[in-house]
């Protein structure tokens, strides 16, 4: 026998219209969204959850975060000290805490360090209801060269034997064509659902600069292509123009941060339909200086971020400015946990970024991202019931998101948590 749910919306955002519509009705059956509409026929024992008083949109989606630590001021230490089955938890444990936030589906976008393929194992439990948690779109292990932004063993670099030891558990750090061609191929063997490259450096590691290019092109695009051939897309770690043109011509599906883009790239990524997982809480303490925040980063990523502050203001600009398909994505390894994805909504807004726009990208553009736009991301007729409702003012609280009242993930309810 059906179960039938129908949800009373104060104002309803449907993830397609830029619109809040009001004293919209929404019927679930079992775990998909059966009716939108008002007035609707419905059955006498149906559970009636009445969201008159607030905002009711889509289940969020956060398309860039890293799961497999537990707190962010210990992340260095559980990266180095803590075994695989204490990263493989970490998993189960955000995947929760983002539920309860909101945020139905999550993106992991990949670790250096051995953690016993966590995130698929994360994924599978919390799909057969052993866990309760966000939805899980997984890439277990990202590929990276020695000595790199993605090789953490580099924080042992000062004692040049254990740092290997601990290099020779990263199964996807290594050196040519063939080695990346086979690492892709064992990737997506063990549950890999897209793939990535992490092209340049960085700003969170001590050792590089976010415009260095750390693989050679023909290993870049033997990821690429191999990518493609097992029918998965390619996304890369990069910061700055010139690289992110010479990845849009290779003919790459997406990139993350872009943090320096420059106009030339821009034009080529919006010509292609390349996506823009663009990261921006990251950069708000030197684009708009925040000292207190700062502090809390390491010396080197303060410094790194004090460089590039011209740049990273330019690339913020001409992002603001673009018609890339821009996705809505975290990446919190500082200042802030990885399941606080509310927090990046507090970026979108006070730079000025149309609220609907945003919404949007943590909604419908962030479903057809993860490739899942015939099952999550808009409210209508046959999607899976992924619905979250917030008391604030979604067009004008740059805080909003960090307080959700209600979260629904295939047709269950679960707790809500407001952000620390």
């Amino acid at each position: 026998m059906s179960n039938y749910t129908l949800i009373k919306c104060g104002k309803l955002f449907d993830g397609i219209k830029e619109e809040l519509q009001e004293n919209v009705e929404i019927v679930v059956k079992d775990n998909k969204i059966e009716e939108v509409g008002k007035n609707l026929s419905v059955p006498n024992n149906v559970n009636v959850i009445d969201l008159s008083s607030v905002t009711v949109t889509p289940g969020l989606i956060d398309a860039h975060v890293h799961f497999q630590h537990f707190n962010w001021k210990e992340r260095r230490n559980e990266i180095v000290f803590h075994n695989a089955s204490w990263k493989a938890m970490a998993f189960l444990y955000n995947a929760r805490k983002s539920l309860h936030r909101g945020f139905t589906s999550i993106r992991t976008v990949g670790s250096s360090t051995y953690d016993a393929y966590g995130v698929v194992n994360a994924k599978k439990l919390i799909n057969m209801g052993y866990f309760e948690g966000s939805r899980l779109v997984a890439l277990p292990h990202y590929h990276y060269s020695p000595g790199s932004h993605g090789d953490h063993s580099q924080y042992l670099a000062e004692n040049p034997a254990i740092s290997e030891l601990m290099a020779k558990t990263a199964p996807t750090m290594g050196c040519g064509v063939d080695f990346f061609r086979n690492s892709v191929r064992e990737q997506v063997k063990y549950g890999a659902e897209f793939v990535k490259i992490m092209a340049t450096g960085g700003f969170s590691t001590p050792n590089d600069s976010p415009e260095d290019q750390q693989l050679s092109d023909d290993e870049m695009k033997a990821i690429i292509d191999t990518a493609h051939e097992l029918h998965k897309t390619c996304t890369a770690h990069v910061y700055a123009g010139p690289l992110m043109k010479k990845l849009a011509l290779m003919g790459i599906d997406g990139m993350e941060h872009g943090a320096m883009i420059d106009k030339e790239a821009c034009r080529i990524m919006e010509e292609r339909d390349i996506y823009l997982i663009s990261n921006m809480a990251v950069y708000d303490d030197v684009i708009d200086i925040n000292e207190e925040s700062l502090a809390k980063k390491p010396i080197f990523f303060q410094r790194k971020l004090r460089e590039y502050q011209g740049r990273l203001i330019e690339g913020r600009k001409i992002i603001l400015e673009s018609n890339l398909r821009l996705g809505y994505g975290t990446d919190f390894v500082a200042v802030h946990h990885p399941y606080d994805s509310g927090y990046e909504y507090e970026s979108w807004m006070l730079s000025k970024i149309d609220p609907f726009r945003i919404l949007k990208a943590a909604t419908s553009i962030n479903a057809g991202i993860l490739q899942m736009a015939d099952e999550i991301g808009t409210i209508e007729p046959g999607k899976f019931a992924d619905i979250s409702a917030w008391p604030r003012d979604l067009m004008t609280d740059s805080k909003a998101l960090l307080d959700c009242c209600f979260v629904m993930k295939d047709g269950v309810a679960y707790p809500t948590e407001k952000s620390e």
